[in-house]
């Protein structure tokens, strides 16, 4: 389906792929993954087309639809179901066309290729979708400008998928994604007939929806079957196999060298000396795998603990507007040693619990009691964003150490990978990761008793990951984190609470215990993705929908139907005349003539029964689709 020869791109100069080479058959899912920087979103463009490569070949068989989201997502008056509905132009077209064309026959097409598309189950799978990314039915029937960024990109995902492309191309689709979507999008992937090619840091993800890994690395591509766990056993037996083979390398190179250099000058012994610096300059290298250091993130934690709990609730009520509470009767204790992961939909509370945690939004009831000397650091988002662009990560130290040496500044930088390179960069040019480490080392400038992280991962790549799950586990203080990357959950926290209904509950069983909910509520919201007070009301509006599309079918076959009522009133007629007994003595030349007539309309009759009989079955074929009795 998809060939990858000998790519060789240059961006500014840097290479980035060096003869890269890749194929993809038909039906894998490809999780694409490596290091920020290696150009798994410029691979990406140079699929789609977007920018073409120095050297090499890309080739896509023909009449593949390409299936991936724009970057400019949808915003305007339709409804979310309407938006996603129309990303299937061919049904959108051929429901268009139902509605003008008067052919009978080209009628009958229309309606056959709607039903070989699927295209009567559409509502419901559009909904099926949404619903799985987390739009209720109410929400589907909203405009899509009621809804911010992060929502309509999961609009515009869902549009994607509705869409059923060959061939999907994503990058990084849970990162706006909370775990329930996260979960569904992994299990849709599984099951989805199609290939895909996604780039991914999610390790759980790529666990469980992929069948082969990608690797980008120096400027090479590198496929694996299985899912990550998998690919770092392989890869690590292969970095095995060629350290060993590089160590029997270098034994017979020292060799080698030490029986030229012992015995060029010696004229017995010249020509096997010469045979061996031949040797030695064919000897091939072995193509080892360079592990490049991780840069740290150091999180300094408070050098003395504060008596527990450090944060308590007391039958708060949290919300925004007077009256409208969003969460009501939280009794929550966190303590000095906590490790807690907070769960729940986008949507029911989780960013409100965590303002009100950090201080940042006040109980509308109740109270909230913090220790007197607690010191948060808080990282989400907005943080990030809200980082002066125009300043360098060397200049925002500055603000908060007036006082130290630069060489104190710059050790500072350094503790969280921020070195030379990047260290005088503008903050507005920095990768959304070097963004990342720089909010690190300014949320925790003050050995914070109390990390609140929100989605702290998501410019994050697999390695840097791993890095910030062993920093967090080094960290001495309270941690409370919202994210959807399950491995980092599952390596840091200890302790599980979950916002629903309104409230914040201690969720007992594990995090794959919730996952299987997840998958679990998905099967059933498949049965009943319409909001129940809505449904009669739903199946009405859509039954006097299906009957209207079906209406030019039932139309063309009456209309034959009239023709043949006429043309046979008229035979019949012409069989009482030609039955008088007098006929052919008295009028032999109007019996001849009503003969003929009788013929030729017997000869169209039967050429309207025929097309009649296709005309009711399409008609019937149709409401059967359709669901109508």
């Amino acid at each position: 389906m998809l060939h990858i020869n000998d790519l060789t791109y240059r961006i500014e100069g840097r290479l980035l792929f060096d003869q890269a080479t890749l194929a993809i058959r038909e039906g894998m899912k490809l999780g694409l993954i490596g290091r920020n920087g290696t150009g798994k979103s410029t691979l990406l463009r140079l699929l789609k087309g977007e920018i073409s490569p120095d050297d090499g070949e890309i080739n896509i068989r023909k009449n593949i639809r390409l299936g991936f989201v724009d970057q400019e997502v949808p915003s305007g008056p339709q409804s979310l179901l309407e938006t996603v509905l129309a990303a299937d132009t061919e049904r959108a077209a051929l429901l268009a066309e139902s509605m003008t064309a008067t052919d009978p026959n080209r009628i009958g097409n229309i309606h056959t290729r709607l039903s070989d598309i699927d295209a009567y189950s559409a509502e419901a799978r559009a909904g099926s979708i949404l619903s799985g990314l987390g739009f209720s039915g109410e929400d589907q029937n909203r405009p899509c400008s009621d809804f911010s960024g992060g929502w309509r990109m999961r609009v515009a995902l869902a549009a994607m998928l509705f869409s059923k492309p060959d061939l999907l191309l994503l990058d990084e689709p849970t990162n706006y994604l909370d775990i329930e979507g996260a979960v569904w999008l992994e299990a849709h992937i599984r099951n989805y007939r199609g290939t895909s090619m996604i780039i991914s840091h999610d390790r759980d993800f790529l666990n469980k929806a992929v069948t082969h890994i990608g690797h980008l690395r120096q400027g090479k591509l590198f496929a694996y079957s299985g899912g990550y766990d998998n690919f770092e056993r392989q890869l690590e037996e292969q970095n095995r196999l060629n350290m060993a083979l590089l160590s029997k390398q270098e034994d017979e190179r020292r060799r080698l060298t030490a029986f030229v250099t012992r015995f060029r000058a010696q004229a017995n012994k010249a020509k096997q000396a010469q045979s061996r610096v031949k040797r030695l300059e064919k000897m091939a290298p072995i193509a080892t795998l360079i592990n490049d250091p991780i840069p740290s993130i150091d999180l300094p934690g408070p050098e003395r603990p504060l008596s527990s709990p450090i944060v308590r609730f007391d039958t708060a009520q949290l919300g925004y507007e007077e009256g409208i509470a969003i969460l009501n009767g939280l009794d929550q204790r966190v303590l000095a040693d906590d490790r807690i992961g907070l769960l729940g939909k986008n949507g029911e509370g989780k960013s409100t619990f965590a303002k009100a945690l950090i201080g940042n939004l006040l109980p509308q009831d109740g109270f909230i009691k913090r220790h007197k000397k607690l010191r948060i650091g808080y990282f989400a988002q907005h943080q990030i964003d809200a980082i002066n662009p125009n300043i360098s990560a060397y200049e925002h130290v500055i603000e908060l150490m007036p006082e130290a040496t630069e060489a104190q500044r710059r050790a500072r930088l350094a503790r969280f990978g921020l070195g030379v390179n990047n260290a005088e960069t503008r903050a507005g040019d920095l990768s959304g990761g070097e963004k990342a480490r720089l909010l690190f080392s300014l949320i925790s400038f003050n050995a914070p008793h109390l990390l609140v992280l929100d989605e702290p991962a998501n410019h994050l790549d697999m390695d840097t990951r791993a890095e910030l799950i062993k920093s967090l586990n080094d960290y001495s203080g309270a941690i409370l984190i919202i994210s959807h990357d399950r491995n980092l959950l599952e390596s840091v926290v200890d302790k599980l609470w979950l916002v629903e209904g309104g409230t914040v509950k201690t969720y007992d069983g594990s995090l794959e215990d919730y996952r299987e909910q997840q998958l679990e509520k998905d099967r059933l919201t498949k049965k009943t993705v319409i909001d129940p007070e809505k449904r009669k009301g739903f199946a009405r509006k859509e039954a006097a929908q299906a009957r209207k599309r079906i209406a030019p079918l039932k139309a063309a076959y009456q209309t034959i139907e009239t023709k043949i009522d006429q043309i046979t009133q008229t035979i019949e007629k012409i069989d009482r005349d030609l039955s008088h007994p007098d006929l052919f003595t008295m009028f032999p030349e109007k019996a001849v003539k009503l003969g003929q007539n009788r013929v030729r309309l017997q000869k169209k009759l039967d050429q309207l029964e025929e097309k009649g009989l296709i005309a009711l079955e399409r008609y019937e074929s149709a409401k059967q689709n359709e669901g109508l009795d």
